[in-house]
């Protein structure tokens, strides 16, 4: 029973873990078309193409959405340490967030001192190169979105086990909620002193592979862009990166007497000076990324949406939608990825190598289209705009391909692992929603506390939640609740999933319900 009780437990915190990434990635999904759209216009490149883009109050209207729209991507793992806990607790909400926040700028301070008191900084000029970077001003290691998850989910543990905590008479000011984000301070603070001994292993390991990719032939471009997005979710793609466009890892050429070092660098200096331009160095860079960007995962989203449950698919609408032209336009591929990442691993070692191949195809057939983003806007103006020497054709062909494979693996993995994407997360084995259900909406109010005594009372609550029309529950002993007194006081339904998990039809004001009981509890 207690292998039960973990299983069942380990299922809830993941189940709920997912759901709280749905706030920061929505703000993504949007705060992406601005960041995109401003900088892509205001780029001295697209200017020069398109003049008419560089009048002063245009280039003021992208520059104002480039800076509003970048707040999302330079705080995002910020956002993801406060939001876990937000989710996750189901009392005092607000200290969690709070905490959330304290413990991330706490562990980035740690780390910063250690890094100080071993010389460890790197010099301004290298921070990505090193693996470093700046939050809040501090310099830290670049841990990117892993950092502020491991910080909140680190604090809702420190939340849930200390929020009650009452100190003696003598200190008991910080007691319960208070002790909270004082915890939080001291155990974050030990946690960025640990973070620094271990992170280095990943920087040899990345630098190891940039000397690899060198070597591989025609796989280096697949090792680069499957490296590349398999190690974005722990923020070190920075350094392969960083190492492939600027250092002597992605290539060395004289251009104009001078010698020119990484793959971006020798693009931008081909550009500049008139050359026909490298295909050994746009391997690395835009044109690799476009099947999977302009294709693939548009397909992805088009697949999470026809897999939803119909009733569910006009509220997830308008987030594919934005994280697809996100996507496609600027290359902007978190509101996406988020998706999907942290339901399916299977999924994301798929993408990881799809990217990856996506980057050889394209070398392979001769494309040649520089820049960073691999969007449509990459795709207009360093490959239509530039010629038929850059075969952007190719990108058609091969994107389209692309989309019917994306297409197809998303939907078959979705549909067969039942796969809680957008939209699936009210889909139950063992029920589907009728239409009675969706439109049931009884009249008056609910009287919570006879619910809470039909199902077993507080003592045999474990777990509360809702989707759109039923109150979830994990209790510990299912078998008591009164299904005939629940639909006297206006359920529709009760469904047993098994001994612990029920779940009760109230309908359209199930929020209500739910938040009457949260009261209560």
């Amino acid at each position: 029973m207690k292998q039960t009780k973990k299983k069942t437990s380990a299922w809830e915190f993941f189940q709920g873990l997912g759901k709280t990434f749905m706030l920061p990635v929505a703000l993504l999904a949007f705060m992406g078309l601005l960041l995109g759209i401003g900088s892509s216009f205001t780029s001295q490149a697209t200017i020069d193409i398109l003049p008419a883009l560089g009048h002063p109050v245009l280039q003021n209207i992208f520059q104002f959405m480039s800076t509003v729209g970048g707040f999302a991507f330079s705080y995002l793992p910020v956002m993801f340490a406060m939001a876990i806990p937000l989710g996750l607790v189901r009392k005092e909400k607000g200290v969690a967030a709070f905490s959330g926040f304290v413990g991330y700028t706490v562990m980035n301070l740690s780390i910063n001192f250690y890094l100080t008191a071993t010389d460890r900084l790197a010099d301004a000029d290298n921070l990505r190169e090193s693996g470093q970077g700046m939050v809040f001003g501090i310099q830290t290691i670049e841990m990117g979105v892993l950092g502020g998850i491991i910080a909140g989910v680190i604090v809702y543990h420190l939340h849930k086990r200390f929020y009650a905590t009452q100190l003696p008479d003598s200190f008991a000011f910080f007691s319960g909620a208070r002790f909270v984000p004082i915890i939080t301070s001291l155990v974050l603070a030990v946690v960025g002193l640990v973070i620094p001994m271990i992170w280095p292993i990943f920087a040899l390991l990345i630098t190891g592979i940039g000397n690899l990719i060198q070597k591989a032939g025609p796989f280096g471009p697949f090792l680069f862009g499957s490296g590349e997005r398999l190690l974005l979710p722990f923020g070190l793609h920075h350094i392969l990166v960083s190492m492939i466009r600027f250092t002597e890892a992605g290539g060395a050429m004289l251009i104009d007497g001078k010698e020119v070092f990484g793959a971006l660098n020798i693009f931008y200096a081909e550009l500049q000076n008139g050359l026909s331009i490298s295909p050994s160095a746009t391997a690395f860079l835009s044109q690799g990324k476009m099947p999977t960007f302009m294709f693939g995962l548009p397909a992805a989203a088009l697949a999470m949406y026809h897999t939803a449950a119909p009733q569910n698919r006009h509220k997830i609408k308008g987030l594919l939608i934005s994280g697809v032209v996100a996507t496609f336009v600027t290359g902007i591929t978190e509101p996406i990825e988020f998706l999907f990442l942290f339901i399916s691993p299977l999924l994301w070692v798929f993408h990881v190598i799809m990217t990856g191949l996506g980057f050889m195809v394209m070398s392979l057939v001769g494309v040649v289209i520089g820049n960073t983003d691999g969007g449509v806007l990459d795709f207009i103006i360093f490959g239509v705009l530039q010629g038929s020497y850059t075969k952007w054709w190719m990108v058609l062909i091969i994107g389209a391909l692309w989309f019917a494979i994306y297409y197809f693996v998303f939907k078959t993995v979705i549909i067969k692992m039942d796969l809680k994407t957008p939209g699936r997360e009210a889909i139950v084995a063992d029920t589907e929603y009728g239409e009675e259900e969706i439109s049931y909406n009884k009249k008056g109010g609910y009287d919570a506390t006879g619910i809470l005594s039909a199902l077993g009372g507080s003592e045999n609550i474990e777990s509360l939640d809702n989707c759109i029309t039923r109150l979830r529950l994990v209790l510990k002993d299912g078998t008591v609740v009164d299904d005939d007194k629940l639909k006297a006081l206006g359920a529709l339904g009760v469904v047993h999933l098994d001994d612990k998990n029920v779940q009760v039809i109230i309908g359209t004001k199930v929020t209500t319900v739910r938040n009457a009981l949260d009261a209560i509890l």
